[in-house]
């Protein structure tokens, strides 16, 4: 139930007789949500504007009865308010409360209404649910099989609709699934303004389309098949892969920049199949961009690292360790985070570079142009977790100036690399034949290939930890599958380097660990525990960052650029 301003702000309405106190225009499908209890719904979305096409949500609606000559309440024999009923019943998603208000969900007439509509909505849908791509998330079957009649009294031909309609390039529609809800059309026009999807036709040969000319294909398309509440529409890349009941689903973050939109990472057996976004209204509501969908296919990249290597030659990761170790007791050692690196890893790989008492630690940073929705400028997922933990000071550049300035110098002899290529990042072929480079990371690239020590890593989707979003809040994202065989974490890693180089064998490995340290470190992180970390995250305190570059306007790349999406919609 939505949140009141104070006590005063509230009002009392009645849902099947029981008493509830909620804010003024609450909606109703909303209010019964929160109770717990459901109004069954197809066209309304709480992120949409309200259409009232499916009709599903028919409940009925009564008021106090209110006597014009005295402006009383008119009561009846028992001495209570007498509550009259709309002869009609009302659809609940265009319902706004106000006092004093009764709602019937569960009344006969309300069951024998949802019976109807469903019956309408099944003439002309196929029924073949055992081979539909949305069997098993379909509420048309979930809603038939507990609200409809069990039975089918239509015995005419039904109507033949489209099937196999590319809208897109990420989207198919089959048409003879479509129930009309305009949701997807409502989202095109209302969230990302690209007016593209229509209906045509008239009656029960209505059907959905693209307007002429255009195609449904920009980089929120995918969210339309989210909310589609039947098969209409399917994702190109997921249709047919897996049935979404055989799917783990586990909370995550997209590392495609620093909104930090949170996700669901459907996976099986180790295998990652789709990514789709979770609700956090405080982030991305329910949405996500395309692009960050396809992130999983670096999992099974032709250039990921599953060796250990020294000198170009595959070793035991024991003898990696030891050749990582042996550099790193060198002196001159210069340190390369980066930000799509977790809270927890920067701040292992801060006390790495202190042990080693590094001569510069720095980060390379990513900037593009954003949308001004859920892709910002800041392509790096966690600067801000860099820039909290003190391994930096200073905002990143996208070319590392002050390490070639030190290479050129003989200031450094040794380069320690966590996900990032110096050879993309304004350090050349020369400067890199001087010096020594340690690379730990779950990719090749063009540091790996000259590197000395080559220690292979996880992706995001094969560990747990937690990343500050540009609006400072801490979420957490959790371990959807496991590793290749033999690949260590990367906390583990860098705890076992720490391990070695200064031999105290009480080292943290686990995000669990490390908050124990951390939560009474800063007072930032104050009372935070990694177990009970919410999975909508949490804001973090504002004052302890007004020192940091991205609160003194250092660069506007990185400013919270992007607006509430609850204010955009």
């Amino acid at each position: 139930m939505s949140a009141g301003k104070g006590v005063e702000d509230r009002i009392d309405v009645f849902i099947d007789g029981e008493k509830v106190s909620c804010p003024p225009g609450t909606n109703l499908i909303d209010l019964v949500a929160g109770m717990g209890k459901e109004i069954p719904h197809y066209c309304y979305h709480p992120k949409l504007s309200v259409s009232g096409n499916c009709r599903m949500c028919l409940v009925e609606l009564g008021t106090p009865a209110i006597n014009r000559e005295t402006g009383k309440p008119v009561l009846d024999e028992k001495g209570a308010p007498k509550i009259m009923f709309f002869p009609n019943p009302a659809i609940a998603c265009a319902t706004r409360l106000t006092s004093g208000m009764h709602v019937k969900t569960q009344s006969a007439k309300v069951k024998e209404c949802r019976k109807a509509v469903l019956e309408f909505l099944l003439i002309n849908h196929p029924l073949d649910c055992p081979i539909c791509d949305q069997a098993g998330e379909c509420l048309l079957q979930e809603f038939a099989t507990d609200y409809g009649r069990g039975y089918s009294r239509f015995i005419e031909d039904k109507v033949v609709k489209p099937k196999r309609t590319v809208l897109g390039p990420r989207v198919m529609l089959d048409d003879e699934r479509c129930i009309l809800c305009s949701r997807c059309i409502r989202f095109c026009q209302e969230v990302v303004e690209d007016d593209v999807l229509g209906f045509v036709d008239r009656g029960t040969y209505t059907t959905l389309s693209c307007y002429p000319g255009k195609q449904l294909e920009n980089n929120y398309s995918l969210n339309t098949v989210d909310i589609c509440p039947v098969g209409a529409l399917t994702s190109r890349d997921f249709r047919f892969r897996m049935r979404v009941w055989f799917l783990k689903e586990t909370p995550s973050i997209c590392t495609e920049s620093s909104v930090g939109v949170n996700t669901l990472v459907g996976s099986r057996e180790g295998k990652v199949y789709r990514i789709t976004p979770r609700r956090n209204d405080e982030v991305n509501d329910t949405w996500m961009p395309d692009s960050g969908r396809a992130l999983y296919n670096r999992i099974d990249a032709k250039n990921r690292l599953l060796k250990f290597r020294v000198n170009r030659l595959p070793v035991r990761p024991e003898e990696a360790l030891q050749e990582a170790l042996r550099r790193l007791q060198g002196e001159k050692v210069a340190f390369v985070g980066s930000g799509q690196s977790s809270v927890e890893e920067h701040f292992l790989f801060d006390c790495l570079s202190r042990a080693a008492r590094s001569v510069l630690n720095c980060l390379v940073g990513r900037t593009r142009e954003g949308d001004g929705f859920l892709i910002s400028n800041d392509a790096n997922p966690n600067v801000r977790g860099a820039l909290c933990l003190g391994f930096i000071d200073t905002l990143p550049g996208a070319e590392l100036t002050g390490l070639a300035e030190k290479i050129n110098r003989g200031q450094v002899n040794t380069v320690v690399v966590h996900n990032e290529d110096l050879t993309t990042a304004g350090i050349g072929p020369g400067q890199l034949e001087k010096v020594e480079v340690v690379y730990l990371g779950s990719h090749g690239n063009g540091t790996a290939e000259i590197a000395s020590v080559v220690i292979p890593t996880l992706t995001v989707f094969e560990k747990s930890g937690t990343f500050i979003n540009q609006q400072f809040r801490l979420q957490k994202f959790l371990q959807a599958i496991p590793g290749p065989p033999g690949v260590l974490d990367d906390l583990v890693t860098i705890s076992r380097l720490l391990n070695l180089l200064d031999g105290d064998e009480d080292r943290l490995a686990t995000p669990e660990a490390v908050w124990s340290v951390l939560s009474g470190k800063l007072k930032c992180f104050e009372g935070i525990a990694f177990d009970t970390l919410p999975e909508t995250g949490v804001p973090l305190d504002a004052s302890a960052f007004r020192s940091l570059p991205f609160c003194e306007g250092a660069s506007l790349h990185f400013e919270p650029e992007t607006e509430s999406v609850e204010a955009r919609a």
